[in-house]
């Protein structure tokens, strides 16, 4: 079995730099969580498609062997730097790389140091891959892919993991829906900002959880509509191009808001 476990997290920082406010806090348990259940799994490479890591001409995925140093987020930097160490498996990511022109799409390896990784990515390490035990392969979210595109991406990397030999967990980095309170709010008080979104990620979460496949798929473009979620739930079809949408169930490890937008913690159960 070449996928052994596959997961949508959340790639806002809060959950890590501001765990001390409740709503923030419950998501960091729900990602520690996770990351205990991963490290129970024990993959050899863990697979990151991040939708903060934003590319507008070629595919991009990291190919420097080790990436250490400090990151300030965009928008939450008052709440201090995000200190990040990871290793690239850099076989397997030059595999993919070679493989991607067959879909048609151009890819690009990204070697050079201090390269600004996203703080999406970052986090996800952080928490499940916490003791740095496996290396990495991470792409980028092209933002001219659409959905077909991205699946497919997620499906080339499944099939170069399986040609090495490679055990890997499969990892969506974003949220679900997109409305952010843009006024200021009390922290403690955090909730989805629109209670029709609110309505649509948990319906959404449900589908998943039931293991009711077809209807979550055929749901998605819909979803990404009205809830006017993060990046069009392209990390949601990188997850699936590397299961071909198969799975029996999830487990919600955690849902919540992100100063008003919403996100959760998702394992799916493969079969």
């Amino acid at each position: 079995m070449t996928v052994v476990a596959a997961l949508i997290v959340p790639g806002s920082p809060l959950p890590r730099v501001a765990a001390s406010n409740p709503p923030w806090g419950a998501l960091a348990g729900a990602l520690e969580t996770a990351g205990k259940r991963l490290a129970a799994v024990a993959p050899d490479t863990l697979v990151i498609y991040s939708t903060q890591w934003l590319a507008v001409l070629d595919q991009l995925w990291l190919t420097r062997a080790h990436m250490h140093g400090e990151h300030v987020d965009d928008n939450w930097h008052e709440y201090g730097a995000l200190a990040y160490d990871i290793r690239i498996d850099t076989a397997l990511t030059g595999a993919i790389l070679g493989a991607t022109p067959s879909m048609g799409v151009r890819s690009k390896g990204v070697d050079y140091d201090g390269f600004p990784l996203d703080t999406g990515t970052i986090v996800a390490s952080g928490f499940l891959n916490a003791a740095g035990r496996c290396p990495l392969v991470v792409a980028s979210n092209n933002l001219y892919h659409d959905w077909q595109t991205t699946e497919g991406l997620g499906r080339v990397a499944a099939e170069q993991a399986a040609a090495l030999g490679r055990r890997v967990a499969v990892i969506g980095v974003g949220g679900l829906s997109g409305s952010f309170f843009r006024e200021t709010i009390d922290p403690a008080t955090d909730r989805i900002a629109s209670p029709e979104e609110d309505a649509w990620n948990q319906r959404m979460l449900a589908l998943a959880t039931s293991g009711k496949v077809d209807e979550f798929r055929a749901l998605c473009p819909d979803y990404a509509r009205a809830a006017r979620v993060d990046m069009g739930f392209k990390h949601c079809a990188f997850v699936m191009g590397a299961l071909g949408w198969r799975f029996s169930g999830a487990t919600v490890h955690g849902y919540g808001p992100f100063y008003g937008a919403g996100g959760a913690v998702i394992e799916f159960a493969l079969g």
